[in-house]
């Protein structure tokens, strides 16, 4: 096995136990369950799994048929603000609770087998610039982890953080520029050093040693930052630099407009 391939299988397993462990907390959830409020506004815990599942059936369909997907595009060029609402809306609206939680296994098994199978060096289109396999399955890891981070606010749970986070991680350093450039601002020139406290005081780190703009803390309180899904002042995260700091106001790891974010817990 290349070196590429053994990353590709070790992000596509870090991937399935993501997935199993979000499948494990919806699986025993009841109907009041799945109807709980999250807090992003609008979604259920049914919404939150729709939306994963939908998006597994597109990532799909970008990776076994690359020209079909243009339109897929074209429908969130139609409706670049809705259409992620309106797509998670119309499937939990088409499938009930349990052929959902079907829905979603399904989906995200034939997503797994596709990308396990696709040639070295594939590259596949999406809503921004075109994803190598490794970039294609730690998407689905970051997106998987942040809604489920939704399901568990609804259903009271606490999830223990897990090494998987470092890939989480590794989208929000690596979209640093995109959360300037999406709200009209030019990224800083300089790089900045990111030091993430993780499990059993592991290290994880980005950028250069020397670099004069720094971030650091605890590697679950960045996550949660760059997926938006706590609010900074709620946060042990620390910046050097004004340029830092500013990236931590509005970090976020995801694609299309920025979010409002979460707000503060005192503001609740």
């Amino acid at each position: 096995m290349s070196d590429a391939s053994a990353v590709n299988a070790a992000v596509l397993d870090d991937l399935r136990q993501e997935s199993e462990e979000l499948d494990l907390l919806v699986a025993g959830a009841d109907v009041e369950g799945w109807a709980a409020p999250t807090p992003a506004e609008g979604w259920t815990v049914a919404h939150q799994i729709a939306h994963l599942a939908w998006t597994d059936e597109v990532a799909l369909v970008a990776v076994t048929e690359p020209d079909a997907f243009g339109a897929e595009v074209e429908k969130a060029l139609a409706r670049p603000g809705t259409f992620v609402d309106e797509a998670a809306a119309e499937t939990v609206a088409l499938t009930p609770a349990g052929e959902l939680l079907v829905r979603w296994r399904e989906g995200r098994g034939r997503l797994q087998e596709a990308l396990r199978v696709a040639p070295p060096g594939a590259r596949f289109p999406w809503y921004g610039p075109p994803m190598s396999v490794a970039s294609m399955a730690t998407a689905r890891l970051m997106e998987t982890w942040a809604h489920g981070q939704d399901v568990a606010d609804a259903l009271g749970a606490v999830r223990a953080p897990t090494s998987r986070l470092r890939h989480v991680a590794r989208i929000g350093v690596r979209a640093r520029d995109y959360a300037y450039l999406v709200r009209g601002e030019q990224p800083p020139a300089e790089p900045f050093r990111v030091e993430l406290k993780g499990l059993d005081g592991e290290l994880v780190v980005h950028g250069p040693e020397d670099a004069a703009q720094r971030v650091g803390g605890p590697l679950l309180d960045f996550c949660l930052l760059v997926t938006q899904r706590a609010h900074r002042d709620d946060l042990a995260l620390t910046a050097v630099g004004p340029d830092a700091d500013r990236w931590l106001d509005i970090a976020q790891a995801f694609a299309g407009p920025a979010g409002p974010g979460r707000p503060p817990e005192a503001a609740r």
